[in-house]
């Protein structure tokens, strides 16, 4: 032990005893219930994201979604254009 080296960490190969592992997979990770049924999760950059999201969208929503969806945008659109005190009388003719 020098005094100007620091000391290194132990590694441990721990494997359960009880565990039969498959292949490719780990036995300590972490998942989400819902990564399989995600098709954005790896997808790559932005661009291949949003359009994974945007065909993923068309593909799996009603018309009950998109209502909603209109409907929370509307009200996001007016709540900022009060924030921000728009004058909505300009459309008044």
């Amino acid at each position: 032990m020098g005094i100007l080296t620091r000391r290194k960490n132990k590694k441990y190969s721990y494997e359960p005893r009880f565990y039969e592992q498959e292949e490719g997979t780990r036995p300590f990770e972490m998942k989400n219930k819902f990564d399989e049924h995600r098709t954005t999760i790896d997808a790559g950059g932005l661009k291949r994201r949003f359009n994974t999201a945007l065909s993923d969208y068309k593909k799996g929503t009603d018309a009950t979604v998109k209502k909603r969806l209109i409907i929370i945008i509307v009200i996001l659109i007016l709540v900022f254009l009060w924030f921000i005190d728009f004058d909505l009388s300009i459309f008044k003719i």
